[in-house]
């Protein structure tokens, strides 16, 4: 599938001015004060004792920060190279909150990603969900967006509405390149955080391929992609229709032909069309140390769709489709997926058979579906170059 046009498819310094005077006190008897305190003093110091006072009660230590588990899988081994890796956050451009839970609004996340940079969040020392009322958006004109939450902030979609937008050629976001399918920036990376119960319905109709079709929880096109230890829960988006799909992530159209990193990631419960966890047309991925559990294709029909039918219902977790692309999935766990069409787990079709499928250092039971597999690789089904090279994995 292609997209249309011809382009392959997609935040006090507290500074005491206090001043100490002997209220009341005669000159005399502040000047015989401090020949009192002198005398003393000396006498400390001949003695060999400090003469600093009595220390003052310590303060109440405040409350350790309360982390979410880490995401992903621990047990993956395979090699992140650093396109894979978090990026610092020391010094952000935006900080959302003042230290209370209160101060994190969703009003605070749209306007700092429309703003750019690095984002990270003080919302007070235990994990915090925040509801969006509006989806944030990533304007065209930024050159980078980093979001990071620290392992303590969810962004909920609240069952209505898409978490994260980016899309290089809506010139709403701002003027896109004169190729907008293959423009360079904004780069968007989301390390440490939380995407539960978004849902992209609203946005999408079952035949919008080339538009922002899926992508509950994040959709991209253009620019560059990356997640990094985070979480997608409960996502949603259409439910059939050919070719549209990933509940959590769905990308379209990345520069240069650039991966999408997903690294230590953990996607459950999602639920679209095709890719109830992820989606694409014509873009590569590199899956590495990462979970993906009971996620679901509930389209019907698969691709094309057949008579009668809606379409769609292709990979539990993942959904690729295109010509020259490929996937990467190391050191991950895929289990407990399901299709009611092709590939209970992964779903990878290249219609030029060009593109190629790796599995390594994997686990991927037999995830079912109630249609087609490819033989000997249970809950997969691919169409590629040659057959998917699968080492040191557990499949069925």
């Amino acid at each position: 599938m292609r997209l249309r046009g011809g382009a392959t498819a997609l935040v006090i310094a507290f500074a005491s001015g206090v001043t100490l005077a002997a209220c009341g006190a005669s000159p005399s008897a502040t000047s015989a004060g401090a020949a009192v305190a002198g005398a003393a003093s000396s006498a400390v110091a001949r003695a060999g004792m400090s003469s600093s006072p009595a220390p003052s009660p310590s303060p109440s230590p405040s409350p350790a920060p309360v982390r979410l588990p880490a995401a992903g899988n621990p047990a993956g081994q395979a090699f992140v190279p650093a396109a894979g890796r978090p990026v610092s956050t020391s010094h952000p451009d935006h900080v959302i909150g003042d230290g209370t839970p209160a101060s994190c609004t969703s009003q605070a996340v749209v306007a700092a990603v429309a703003a750019g940079g690095v984002i990270t969040f003080s919302c007070g020392p235990r994990p915090v969900t925040i509801t969006m009322e509006a989806t944030a958006e990533v304007r065209n004109t930024s050159r980078r967006v980093v979001l990071d939450g620290g392992g303590m902030v969810a962004l909920s979609g609240g069952g209505a509405r898409r978490i994260l937008y980016m899309n290089t050629c809506d010139q709403a976001l701002g003027t896109a390149s004169s190729d907008c399918f293959n423009q360079q920036w904004p780069r968007l990376i989301v390390q440490n955080m939380t995407f539960k119960d978004g849902n992209s319905t609203a946005q999408q109709t079952d035949d919008d391929f080339g538009g922002p079709s899926g992508g509950g929880a994040i959709f991209d096109l253009g620019g560059q992609l990356k997640v990094v230890d985070s979480r997608f829960i409960g996502n949603r988006c259409f439910s059939t229709g050919p070719d549209l799909g990933g509940a959590a992530i769905r990308a379209l159209s990345q520069w240069d032909d650039r991966p999408v990193y997903i690294t230590s990631d953990t996607f459950r419960g999602g639920a679209c069309s095709n890719g109830g966890a992820l989606s694409s047309i014509g873009v590569s991925w590199v899956v590495l140390n990462s979970v993906m559990t009971h996620n679901q294709a509930i389209g019907v029909g698969a691709n094309p769709a057949r008579s009668g039918t809606p379409g769609g219902g292709s990979g539990g977790a993942i959904y690729t489709d295109g010509d020259q692309y490929t996937v990467t999935i190391a050191g991950t766990v895929i289990a407990g997926n399901e299709a009611r069409e092709g590939g209970g787990a992964i779903f990878f079709v290249s219609n030029d058979r060009t593109g190629t499928l790796t599995i390594e250092d994997s686990t991927l039971p037999n995830d079912p579906s109630d249609g087609f597999e490819t033989a000997g690789f249970p809950g997969i089904f691919y169409i590629g170059q040659g057959r998917p090279v699968v080492t040191s994995s557990t499949l069925g």
